[in-house]
């Protein structure tokens, strides 16, 4: 199915639209976006803007990249990369509501949920299946990990580790259990999960170190629990801690 243009939304030449795309009234795609099947982008989105870089030439050539069956709402703006042949980078069956805003060379994973009004700075990473809250606010450069859920108004200045619960300035507040359970990962994942989050948060020491001994120990074999520790010691921020001992075992009040 070809893609859809209504009236008064605007093309420019170089960028591309897969099958299926519908582009709505008074939105723009701009020079180097490349579009999968079935994007929506809504009125007055802009995908593909030059990046808010002082000294940036636009006659650098950069795009962003959208993944099939993503939804882009009202407003929503979506920066290109500063870096010649680079892209911003969006996955698959996202949704990005109302005034969020995506950064220069930032990297979204697959169905990342980023609600209205949230802000991603340059090169800013958020992993698969999160979910950023409204109004939410990232400094450039930070990670939120695999199926983490961000508090609406949160400010994020240090790594979010996947499965957590974060909110607030850079406060862990347990594990996104519920977002497991609806992933149906399997329940001795879960719980090698939680057990990681409770050695790794309550073990004196350098968290990177804590995280370090555990994966040459061996002991955590699911895929969760591994991803969950990586991510800790592959970082070069800071990463958000525990926000009290109550949360010990690493669970979140449902």
């Amino acid at each position: 199915m070809k893609p859809s243009i209504h009236p008064t939304a605007i093309v420019e030449p170089g960028a591309q639209l897969g099958d299926g795309c519908v582009i709505h009234a008074g939105a723009i795609i701009r020079p180097g976006a490349i579009l999968g099947e079935r994007v929506a982008v809504h009125p007055y989105a802009v995908v593909g803007g030059d990046p808010q870089v002082l000294r940036f030439n636009p006659a650098v050539r950069t795009g962003v990249k959208v993944g099939a069956g993503t939804i882009i709402r009202e407003y929503v703006t979506i920066n290109r990369s500063t870096e010649e042949g680079g892209h911003t980078l969006v996955g698959s069956n996202c949704l990005f509501m109302a005034c969020s805003h995506v950064a220069h060379d930032a990297a979204v994973g697959d169905n990342v949920v980023v609600a209205n009004a949230v802000l991603l700075a340059g090169h800013v990473v958020v992993g698969s299946h999160a979910v950023l809250g409204g109004g939410s606010a990232y400094h450039q450069f930070t990670r939120v990990g695999e199926g983490a859920i961000v508090g609406g108004l949160a400010r994020i200045t240090k790594d979010i580790p996947p499965f957590v619960m974060a909110a607030e300035r850079d406060e862990v507040a347990g594990l996104n259990l519920v977002g497991l359970r609806r992933r149906e990962v399997p329940r001795e994942a879960i719980a090698e999960v939680k057990e990681a989050f409770r050695q790794v948060y309550f073990t004196p020491g350098n968290i990177r170190e804590v995280a370090a001994r555990l994966l040459a120990k061996g002991g955590f074999k699911s895929a969760q629990a591994r991803a969950f520790l990586e991510f800790i010691t592959a970082g070069k921020r800071g990463i958000a801690r525990a926000r009290r001992a109550s949360l010990a075992d690493g669970g979140a009040e449902e």
